[in-house]
């Protein structure tokens, strides 16, 4: 499987890890997008598209994000321990409040695919530095 196209979208604000999202055409058939590059404590690593966990209320029934304090359906108050809807073991879950929508299987792949979105946010990044120049 091939990365056929690489488009970056740069954030503005300098002083936050989130640099840029990216957006990955495999193949010329598949699309992925809402790829994060960020800036870490050992430098730049992407986290790929993710949602957040819902938790069913007790009393209604709506799915609310996981660790809410009230039902943004009728108010009740949530448990602070509930179960959240997944399809995955609980433990896992519990860790974080997001769940990855689309990832890399391998590592080789992760490697490869981290490696062409960072070599094209450093390439939109000096081409959006050389029009400032100009």
């Amino acid at each position: 499987m091939e990365i056929s196209e690489v488009r970056i979208f740069l954030k503005d604000s300098p002083d936050k890890k989130l640099k840029a999202y990216a957006t990955i055409t495999l193949d010329n058939a598949f699309v992925v997008r809402n790829i994060k590059v960020i800036e870490g404590s050992s430098g730049l690593f992407i986290a790929m598209p993710s949602r957040k966990i819902k938790q069913p209320c007790p009393k209604c029934g709506f799915r609310n994000e996981l660790r809410s304090k009230y039902c943004n359906q009728c108010a009740a108050q949530l448990p602070l321990v509930s179960q959240p809807i997944t399809g995955e073991s609980q433990a896992s879950d519990m860790q974080s409040e997001h769940k990855d929508i689309a990832h890399p299987i391998t590592q080789q792949f992760r490697e490869y695919l981290q490696k062409k979105v960072l070599e094209g946010y450093a390439q939109e990044k000096n081409k959006g530095q050389a029009e400032v120049v100009s």
